[in-house]
């Protein structure tokens, strides 16, 4: 008997944040995304294992991704945060 399991991230973008990027410094909308790793037995996601959230840079030469703690992404979403495109 085969048991097939493993671990897949996902990310969801949950919105456009108006502010400097922690790495170059420009000022833009950086991409709120929040990445989700969840258990999946015979390929059905089951448990999450872990949740993440990033800030994403729109720089083509910057590009950075920053993690940030979730009560900071909380408090950037409660700020009301821009729809994502």
């Amino acid at each position: 008997m085969f048991l097939i399991f493993g671990l897949r991230t996902k990310a969801q973008l949950l919105g456009l944040v108006s502010m400097a990027c922690h790495v170059c410094g420009q000022t833009g909308s950086l991409q709120l995304v929040r990445e989700s790793t969840k258990l999946s037995l015979f390929f059905v996601p089951l448990v999450p294992i872990r949740t993440g959230y990033v800030l994403y840079c729109p720089n083509p030469v910057c590009g950075a991704r920053v993690k940030i703690e979730a009560d900071e992404a909380r408090g950037l979403l409660a700020a009301g945060v821009g729809s994502p495109r």
